[in-house]
């Protein structure tokens, strides 16, 4: 897939390392360092202004030996650029580590992927299907048939369907 591109920054295009990479790096179109202090964030340009078809967006997501290494993510991540976005791609880097760290100019500090999206028309409904998962999230699956503990909400919402089956009946 061609995808437009403009380059203001001083480095390369991003580019897929490898033969199955997902993402392409993208660095940091800085003229001096940029210190992120310990649990603060800063906004990254990139020098790039990209035209997406429609139906794609970009994801912004972190680098995992940033994140590994120094406690550097992507705040939003994954951040999405839609396909009609024409300004500059800019990264919201926050810094979860207990030490300063220094963005240095052309240093790598995200990746990004070029990914297909669906659009949804939202059907209202009083009642969702019923599944062997139920309401269970944050951390309930492959937990030998125990079930998470449900939320307010949630338990209000299971109580509800329960209400409108048996009515339904």
């Amino acid at each position: 897939m061609k995808v437009k591109i403009i380059n203001r920054s001083a480095y390369e295009l991003p580019r897929y390392e490898t033969p199955q990479s997902a993402g392409m790096d993208v660095k940091a179109n800085l003229t001096e360092s940029v210190v992120i202090a310990p649990l603060c964030r800063a906004m990254i340009p990139t020098g790039l202004y990209v035209e997406l078809p429609a139906g794609y967006e970009m994801q912004i997501r972190p680098r995992s030996g940033l994140a590994a290494k120094h406690g550097i993510t992507v705040l939003n991540s994954p951040g999405t650029i839609d396909a009609d976005y024409r300004g500059e791609i800019r990264i919201i880097l926050v810094n979860l580590s207990q030490e300063p760290f220094e963005v240095k100019p052309g240093e790598r500090i995200a990746q990004m992927v070029v990914a297909a999206h669906a659009r949804v028309e939202w059907v209202e409904t009083e009642v969702l299907s019923e599944t062997e998962r139920g309401a269970g999230g944050f951390g309930s699956t492959g937990t030998a048939g125990k079930p998470a503990d449900p939320t307010g909400a949630e338990q209000e919402l299971l109580a509800l369907n329960r209400s409108k089956k048996e009515d339904a009946k």
